[in-house]
């Protein structure tokens, strides 16, 4: 009796765990395969790389730079992060014979829109670039030209001559779901066609004025940026555009731009090369709780009018400070920062309606709409020119190397507890290139101790033109040979 009932025990167990053991299908379904994906988006994305004329050190991003020092990279990789303390200088990496006037200034990603070479990209990346240059997964490398960017939503267009390219399929943004799986593909670190995925974290970010960000896990470090979000359709959904970090590598928070959003732009700039946005002259400010029930709405929702720009659509059309903006064009404004986006989507010249609550009532307020303002596009740094009645004679001549170099002062020689040394003023040519900048202290000229300006002079004087050359560069706490290939005489 004990056996047979032992038995059906056994028996009821076994059946139990076939009940509700997870079949091999769904526990399939738990974490998704993502090799297709890559196999059918990974031709479409590319490495982008930037390049700037050599008169003078640029601020351009490059790989690595802005890396947490405790990231594991710097283990693996310590061409990638700079060593503890300040930034030294490093050995240049190669680059490819275009000539000598040209040092990198950045590295990003990019993708392929249209067969015929159309590509997006952020607006950061080629922002000040002399030159761009596109590299294919296929090793191929084109230079392409700048079609069109916008530094508000930070979107751009860039074109190389090219044909029979495989191009993305463009999904939508709207129909994201929170919790939903995604996948990147971009250039980390110069680090061509990697993949990480995540899951979307969030929707609707108001990380920016005009773009509603999507926020997810997906591990995103500098090189990304302006790399395709990609949905388990293998659609794009988004761009890859920056992260949220206290040491400059990912965190876990990273933020793309909707594709919606960005192919709005980008059809603009591939008509026009630039986008032309409504403009209505107004400050909004955030509806609370507390303001809302003492105004009378219902809800805590719409922006209020903080201030009326003179001369706009708004001051026109007789908007007041105080009103709360309910609707705009039909369009609900749910909050604040709604109203810039749902304006400089708008067409400039059209005439539009706006819902206002005021005194106590809503009222229908009716006006013809702005255009913004072109943006204005910040100068890149370079040569200044001298101020009025300035002596050129009297500005210091940059040597063979490209430097201006000074006798070290005593308290900074006493301060960093060195004998010798001169300090860089100025830096142009093949020091530029190398990565010396103003502020660097020179120790050593291949194997002579560096006492002087003026010796220092004297010794790049008597240097062979045809042969590279090495300098010790104290920078903060540490030292570090740089080698610099002189510009031929």
């Amino acid at each position: 009796m004990f056996c047979r009932l032992s038995r059906i025990i056994s028996l009821l167990c076994v059946v139990a765990t076939l009940q509700f053991a997870p079949s091999a299908q769904a526990q399939g379904r738990v974490l998704p395969d993502f090799t297709d994906l890559v196999d059918k988006v990974g031709p479409t994305v590319v490495n982008i790389r930037t390049t700037q004329s050599a008169p003078g050190q640029r601020g351009g991003a490059r790989p690595g730079q802005g890396a947490d020092e405790d990231n594991p990279f710097c283990e693996l990789f310590p061409w990638m992060c700079p060593p503890r303390g300040e930034r030294a200088p490093r050995p240049p990496r190669p680059q490819p014979e275009r000539g000598n006037d040209e040092v990198p200034s950045g590295v990003g990603s990019g993708f392929i829109l249209s067969p015929d070479g159309f590509i997006m990209t952020n607006a950061h990346v080629v922002r000040g670039a002399d030159d761009i240059y596109v590299r294919l997964t296929d090793k191929r490398e084109f230079k392409a030209r700048l079609v069109g960017a916008d530094q508000r939503t930070d979107v751009a267009i860039v074109k190389i001559e090219a044909s029979g390219l495989p191009a993305v399929a463009v999904g939508d943004s709207g129909k994201l779901r929170v919790g939903e799986w995604v996948m990147a593909i971009g250039s980390p670190f110069d680090l061509d066609n990697t993949v990480t995925a995540g899951i979307v974290s969030a929707k609707g970010r108001d990380t920016g004025e005009y773009v509603p960000f999507i926020q997810t896990d997906v591990a995103i470090n500098p090189g990304n940026s302006g790399g395709p979000l990609i949905n388990m359709r293998g659609e794009v959904v988004g761009i890859n555009s920056m992260i949220y970090s206290r040491s400059g590598g990912f965190q876990g928070i990273s933020f793309a731009i909707p594709i919606d959003e960005a192919m709005r732009v980008g059809d603009q700039l591939r008509t026009n090369g630039r986008v032309t946005r409504g403009f209505l002259g107004v400050q909004p400010g955030a509806v609370t709780k507390d303001v809302a029930e003492s105004l009378g709405l219902k809800a805590p929702a719409g922006a209020v009018v903080e201030k009326v720009l003179p001369g706009t659509a708004a001051e026109k059309a007789g908007l007041k400070e105080g009103d709360v903006i309910l609707r705009f064009d039909g369009k609900a404004v749910e909050k604040h920062t709604d109203l810039p986006r749902i304006v400089g989507n708008t067409k400039p010249g059209q005439k539009v309606m706006v819902q206002v609550w005021r005194n106590g009532a809503a009222r229908e307020i009716s006006l013809t709409l702005g255009e913004m303002e072109p943006e204005r596009v910040a100068q890149r740094a370079g040569r200044q020119a001298p101020a009025p009645g300035k002596d050129k004679e009297k500005e210091p001549i940059p040597n063979a190397l490209g430097l201006v170099v000074s006798d070290l002062p005593e308290a900074k020689r006493r301060d960093l507890k060195l004998d010798g040394g001169v300090q860089v003023d100025a830096v142009d040519g093949a020091a530029a290139r190398a990565g010396l900048r103003s502020g660097d202290v020179i120790l050593k000229l291949q194997s002579s101790d560096v006492s002087s300006a003026k010796q220092f002079n004297e010794l790049v004087a008597k240097l062979d033109p045809k042969r590279v050359i090495a300098v010790l560069v104290r920078r903060g706490e540490v030292s570090q040979y740089v080698t610099i290939r002189p510009d031929r005489r």
